[in-house]
């Protein structure tokens, strides 16, 4: 009898271990929010910047996850998803996430045509999209979006960077009154290049700069002499390139063997973000070059920065070069990272403590509440998101490009000058491939 008892004890402590053991996985797997990312991981905006992109929204996860997950209770599970560098693709995979996977929070996106037919999408299932790298203003103007949300800048920057740019050293480094500065405006023909071509038009002829040609093309174009003979005939002082990555190389190589020159290219992000890849192509002749963007964060001063942010720089910088084995750090990373940590740091946790879940509803109640101010994130903006009813709804207030510069090795941060790093080299020197 007595052994029949302690086998009774026995297989009644196993029982309740074994309980425990599943109560402890569903509390485990109760505290864990899934969430899809969605990049293009193949095709030809992988190498512009989409891959760079989904490796620093994957660091930003893994320090949160690190720290015991979102609010130090909440683990994110990441479930990722390839867009191919395809709409079609992009708005099926974004389905099958929504749909079969049961995700309410959707975070990337690289190409502002994947961007602008997604957000529609996700908008009207009342899903959150939280858009980290494509920057159309067309995205939002005048949609009144509710649920989708981008703390990247917006297209419309791009032009007020290039005329502002432009207007304030026209006169010094070129000898020039703005009026008579010509420029040349070539971009892709989705709604990435459209929206920068536009705004840069738009604010160039605020300036009084003139705009001598604007040209679009397929970003996959087997051929761009005919757009080189353009810009030589128009007789552009500058050019101003919105487009990725073969495109780009293209343009470069034909313009190289017409003879093009001018006094200075400004890239707009996207492939003249990818300096490394651009680098390896054509080596010192895109020495200064300049391009607009939001900075990679490693460019700027922690000291003109919030407390931490300086480290958390660091930390990422460390974690993508340990990833990749890449030198440089380009601005894609920092977009990624920077936007899926205000997600995670700023709104989630509100939306769980205040709002009382990581619903679709208690998360946008949650992103409006953010109110960052300027030098509290990584890329030194603040970040406040437009209200429901307003011109661009959803798209963060406080968001700020800069102008940088190639200088050799490295890239140095010319425009605003109160935040510069060095004075900019404008025009091209003597001796540059593509300088007059």
């Amino acid at each position: 009898m007595p052994t029949s008892r302690r086998q009774l004890l026995k297989s009644s402590a196993a029982a309740a271990a074994a309980l425990s053991l599943d109560w402890t996985r569903a509390q485990a797997q109760a505290e864990t929010l899934r969430i899809g990312l969605i990049y293009d991981l193949t095709g030809p905006f992988a190498a512009g910047g989409s891959v760079a992109s989904s490796i620093g929204a994957q660091i930003a996860i893994d320090l949160v996850n690190e720290k015991g997950g979102v609010g130090g209770k909440t683990k994110i599970a990441p479930v990722a998803a390839d867009s191919q560098s395809k709409p079609d693709v992009a708005i099926n995979e974004a389905e099958r996430l929504i749909s079969q996977e049961k995700i309410d929070i959707l975070n990337g996106v690289y190409a502002s045509s994947h961007a602008v037919p997604l957000a529609a999408k996700v908008e009207q299932q009342k899903k959150i999209l939280w858009i980290t790298t494509a920057v159309s203003t067309a995205v939002f103007k005048d949609k009144n979006l509710q649920y989708v949300f981008r703390a990247q800048i917006h297209s419309d920057q791009y032009g007020q960077a290039f005329a502002g740019f432009l207007a304030e050293h026209a006169k010094a480094k070129l000898g020039m009154d703005p009026k008579e500065v010509k420029v040349a405006l070539i971009h892709e023909d989705g709604p990435y290049g459209v929206g920068v071509a536009a705004a840069d038009e738009a604010y160039a002829k605020e300036a009084g700069i003139q705009v001598v040609l604007r040209e679009g093309y397929s970003a996959s174009a087997p051929d761009l002499s005919v757009l080189v003979t353009k810009i030589k005939r128009a007789k552009a002082d500058v050019i101003s390139h919105a487009g990725y990555n073969p495109d780009i190389t293209l343009f470069l190589r034909q313009a190289r063997e017409s003879g093009l020159r001018f006094k200075m290219l400004f890239g707009a992000g996207a492939g003249y973000s990818q300096l490394d890849k651009l680098r390896a192509t054509f080596g010192p002749d895109i020495d200064n070059f300049c391009n607009i963007d939001p900075v990679p964060a490693q460019l700027l001063d922690p000291a003109k920065l919030a407390p931490g942010i300086g480290d958390l720089t660091n930390a990422m910088v460390a974690r993508y070069k340990a990833k990749t084995g890449a030198t440089d750090v380009p601005p894609h990373c920092s977009m990624g990272f920077n936007q899926t940590w205000v997600l995670l740091n700023n709104v989630l946790p509100v939306a769980k403590e205040k709002y009382g879940s990581f619903e679709p509803e208690a998360i946008r109640k949650a992103a409006l509440d953010v109110d960052i101010p300027a030098g509290g994130t990584i890329q030194g903006y603040g970040v406040k998101f437009f209200p429901p009813g307003t011109p661009l709804s959803g798209q963060n207030e406080r968001s700020t490009p800069v102008v940088m510069q190639n200088a050799g090795e490295h890239i140095s941060v010319v425009w605003p000058t109160n935040i510069r790093t060095q004075d900019p080299v404008f025009p091209l020197p003597k001796g540059s491939t593509y300088g007059t």
